[in-house]
């Protein structure tokens, strides 16, 4: 790997930091890499506070939306909420419905299907409003280019609300209200909000003249954690306040849906981590392997047991998704290797039965073993369907667009993208794809980078320090769980590899006359033992192990050289 230390801050700013918060220099240099530079900065930080969440009528369209909702309620009119089959849009949809039925019963929900709608508006869908006397539609987490699909609407005499977060195009559909921060002409202070999080905004807007303040709406947040984890938006702003207080949701009083999954996993105090790798992938499983209104059934049911059912179900689909990802990875890996494609700038693969709810899964696991821009292909009706994944630092959206000639649609961005195309023009679109990234790349991209944060020695890690670590929690992007670096350190002659392919590390290491040696563990990279004979430099981030009830600080080994 890359290790990559941090730009130089100003040792001023550092220094007036560490002395008006009493913090040792490592922290106040941690903060204000992450632009927390004053006493005033770091109180929000540490302690944030729902007051400090917008006002939701500073988003476009927003009084325009709450007006349009208003009349419906009051005219007695059918509405329906309609999302994305992701996580993002599952909860999305699970929120706004939910708070709507307080008001009106007259509301109902609808997930296109992966397979034969695919993402986002469909004219399926905008049908079924029809068919179903259905005058308003609110999309949550799409839409934000279905331009043909909202003028559709439009004939059928439909009005539809957008709420959405992904890049708007050149031209915005005409719906009665687009609720989107990334708009040029919005306003609000905080672009990058998820899709849940729009939702969110709109019945916060819409408790405005119920009286209702954001104490009303702190049970939703479980939800918004969740869409916040999941979807991999920044850690930061709004999104850091809604994701720290959905958190104590999730661990105090989650509904019904989410303690069931939580249930189902027997795990006690939830991190943001685990909401990541335990709670989404299980609500994304329903929509991969089912239908996503699985997912919404199940994060809206109101009967506890009920929930239980539906969580086992969903746990059936989360072990035959697991399943299938591994079976087509080992698929995938093989086809790369006798296709003599190891050392190329790309990895494209296809094979027509690959499960397309997986494909983008399995994008990612070939990028932890060719670390490049990545696409995986399946058959679907006529035309093969792709996942793209890309690396840090380069824009496979853009690449995409280079190879456009042979790609009958495609929409995403900087990191994940999906695409379609004709089955005969694969072949040149796979030859493109490597040429464009082979000439485009810098090629140190291809190798993974760890971004340092501080190097210390071991002395300088206290409970107090390793406390303030945990507090900067909710990690995620923008405000990642900081890494360290420390030189010269031992291993205590017991470091083992485990596991049952002994794929792991575990060692006790120590730095020079200090005996005191801290636990360490490095996931895959088991075949890293040869380095720990003699001294040896590592990269970590530091953890809690409990073990027997007893609790101590682990390092979490990122690499070691």
């Amino acid at each position: 790997m890359r290790w990559t230390e941090k730009p130089q801050l100003e040792q001023e700013k550092v220094n007036n930091l560490a002395k008006n918060l009493q913090v040792d220099k490592t922290i106040a240099k941690i903060l204000c890499q992450r632009d927390i530079e004053t006493f005033e900065d770091a109180k929000k930080f540490f302690r944030p506070n729902l007051e400090d969440i917008h006002d939701p009528f500073l988003m476009k369209d927003m009084n325009i939306a709450v007006e349009r909702i208003e009349t419906a309620i009051s005219n007695n009119e059918n509405i329906l909420i309609y999302g994305d089959y992701d996580v993002d849009g599952t909860t999305a949809v699970s929120l706004v419905s939910s708070y709507l039925k307080t008001i009106t019963s007259n509301i109902a929900t609808y997930i296109p299907d992966r397979y034969a709608e695919g993402y986002g508006v469909s004219y399926t869908g905008i049908d079924f409003a029809e068919d179903n006397n259905f005058s308003l539609i609110i999309a949550l987490d799409c839409g934000i280019k279905a331009i043909e699909k909202v003028a559709y609407a439009k004939e059928k005499n439909i009005d539809f609300i957008i709420c959405d977060h992904h890049k708007p195009g050149k031209e915005i559909p005409k719906a009665v209200a687009v609720l989107n921060a990334k708009q040029e002409d919005c306003n609000y202070p905080f672009d990058e909000l998820c899709g849940c999080g729009v939702g969110f905004k709109l019945i916060q807007a819409l408790g405005v003249s119920r009286n209702q303040t954001i104490n009303d709406f702190i049970p939703y947040l479980d939800l918004v954690a969740t869409a916040i984890a999941a979807d991999i938006v920044p850690m930061n702003g709004e999104n850091r306040t809604l994701a720290y207080f959905g958190l104590q949701v999730i661990n105090q009083k989650p509904r019904n849906g989410i303690k069931a999954i939580i249930h189902q996993v027997k795990k006690t105090e939830l991190t943001i981590t685990d909401v990541v790798f335990i709670i989404a992938p299980r609500i994304n499983a329903a929509g991969r392997l089912k239908h996503g209104s699985y997912a919404v059934e199940l994060l809206t049911e109101m009967d506890f047991d009920s929930a239980v059912e539906f969580a086992a179900a969903i746990e059936i689909f989360n072990a035959d998704r697991k399943e299938l990802d591994k079976k087509i990875t080992n698929e995938a890996l093989i086809q790369i290797i006798d296709n003599n494609e190891e050392n190329n700038f790309t990895s494209v693969v296809f094979k027509e039965d690959w499960h397309k709810g997986v494909i983008g899964i399995v994008a990612s696991r070939l990028i932890e073993k060719y670390y490049r821009p990545t696409l995986v292909f399946t058959k679907s009706g006529d035309k093969l369907a792709a996942s793209a994944r890309s690396v840090k630092g380069f824009d496979v959206y853009n690449a995409l667009e280079a190879c456009s000639e042979f790609i009958e649609q495609f929409g995403g961005h900087k990191y994940a993208a999906g695409l379609t195309l004709l089955p005969e023009n694969y072949e040149n679109f796979k030859n493109k794809f490597e040429e464009v990234v082979e000439e485009t790349i810098d090629k140190k991209l291809l190798i993974p980078e760890i971004a340092i944060d501080a190097e210390i020695n071991l002395s300088e890690i206290t409970p107090k320090f390793f406390r303030i670590i945990q507090q900067m929690a909710p990690f995620g992007p923008h405000n990642m769980k900081p890494v360290f670096k420390s030189t010269c350190v031992r291993d205590n002659g017991y470091g083992k590899q485990v596991g049952a392919d002994k794929t792991h590390l575990k060692l006790n290491v120590f730095q020079g006359d200090n005996k005191h040696t801290f636990g360490a563990i490095g996931f895959n990279l088991g075949d890293k033992m040869e380095f720990v004979q003699d001294d040896f430099d590592i990269v970590y981030a530091l953890d809690e192990n409990e073990w027997n009830g007893y609790r101590s600080i682990q390092l979490l080994l990122k690499d070691l050289k």
